[in-house]
């Protein structure tokens, strides 16, 4: 279930970030090691991304996204409840998606 952000003051990125690795159930040096990070500082790493503290470039956000199994748009999307449609939407077939892209196109 997505979280809501209003009082969270951590930005967006690291917010997505901690709520998608939680739910995939991989602690931050699991998530670091799967994505190409040196042992001894991967839970660092991915703790800095969370905090906010840095955001990494595009191609590691892939790479995290990835690991995660989401949509990269997932972890920049503002909206608590489209991230919550992307999420859904990730997770089902390609039919299912087309269908799902048929019936809003036809609403």
């Amino acid at each position: 279930m997505i979280s809501s952000a209003r009082g969270d003051t951590t930005p967006l990125f690291g917010r997505r970030l901690r709520e998608a690795r939680e739910l995939a159930g991989i602690p931050q040096d699991k998530l670091g090691v799967l994505i190409g990070l040196d042992e001894s500082s991967s839970s660092a790493r991915i703790s800095r991304y969370e905090t906010g503290v840095h955001e990494p470039p595009v191609r590691t956000a892939k790479l995290i996204a990835a690991a995660l199994k989401v949509p990269l748009a997932f972890l920049y999307c503002d909206d608590d409840v489209l991230a919550a449609i992307l999420l859904k939407a990730h997770r089902m077939s390609k039919e299912a998606r087309r269908a799902l892209l048929a019936s809003l196109q036809s609403s």
